[in-house]
């Protein structure tokens, strides 16, 4: 299989039609990797509005049809729906579907024990900013997955934003991270905005200019290799505003805001995953 490519056979289904799934399926599209048509998706209420209707992919009620239709089926629902899922699509499943597991918290050796013996699985902790081909992903194999399986994978999730293959053991500290990060970002750029409002910047203006500082300074630790707190002296002048501002927020634990709210995430990913 070249990269950035797919067997022109490749079916793709979503059991759940939520926000991720719409993230993603959206992402395939746009990038020409896999065709509207050749998707399918479970959702409650098929017949309800919806993105994924709307791009012209199959919306359908039942959960069975997606898997026959598809030979990449993608578990998209709540954690505390997999245990459903799994049961009402066991006796569907054939050696022909790859299972991908997008459920926060939920391990390889769960899925694996409601499905056939064999079954090749794959688990996937991505993030909404797939939606603009910005996602963060991590991609953890099950032992009956073998490199063709992770391949294909890694070509869908990667058109969408970048993924890194990691020990299913990190899954959850992934998800504290990239997983839930996005919500972090965006708290963030609200504050920063009304910041500048109550200093006397229009909404408007705030707001672009909170999320586009936030996406440069992002975009310089990428490309730049230089470590985080390097770009922060580097912005800090000697008696300057940076550093006073810099002193309030260490006053207020944001960091620790941060490294506390990374936590609290993977020890509830980690909950999900026991129930």
């Amino acid at each position: 299989m070249a990269a950035n490519s797919l067997p022109p056979d490749t079916r793709v289904g979503f059991l759940g039609a939520g926000k991720m799934a719409q993230a993603l399926a959206s992402g395939f599209v746009k990038t020409g990797l896999v065709q509207a048509g050749n998707i399918t998706a479970s959702r409650r209420h098929p017949e309800a509005p919806n993105i994924l209707k709307d791009m012209g992919v199959m919306v359908t009620g039942d959960n069975k049809e997606v898997v026959r239709r598809s030979n990449l089926v993608f578990i998209a629902v709540k954690p505390n729906m997999v245990e459903a899922v799994l049961k009402d699509i066991a006796e569907t499943v054939t050696v022909d579907n790859l299972i991908i597991s997008i459920a926060a918290g939920i391990t390889i050796a769960t899925l694996q024990k409601e499905l056939p013996p064999g079954t090749r699985l794959i688990r996937v902790v991505p993030n909404l900013p797939a939606l603009v081909g910005q996602g963060a992903a991590v991609l953890s194999r099950g032992i009956t997955a073998g490199e063709e399986d992770v391949s294909l994978v890694m070509t869908l999730v990667r058109s969408v934003g970048q993924c890194d293959e990691v020990p299913e053991s990190l899954q959850d500290s992934a998800t504290g991270v990239s997983g839930s990060g996005p919500a972090y970002a965006f708290a963030a750029i609200e504050a920063l905005s009304d910041g500048g409002v109550k200093m006397g910047l229009p909404r408007d203006l705030a707001m672009k200019l909170a999320a586009q500082t936030m996406l440069g300074a992002a975009k310089m630790v990428l490309e730049s290799g230089k470590h985080p707190g390097q770009l922060k002296d580097e912005v800090c002048s000697p008696g300057g505003t940076t550093i006073a501002a810099m002193h309030k927020l260490e006053k207020a634990g944001f960091r620790g805001a941060l490294i506390d709210a990374v936590e609290a995430s993977t020890l509830r990913a980690r909950e999900l995953g026991q129930k």
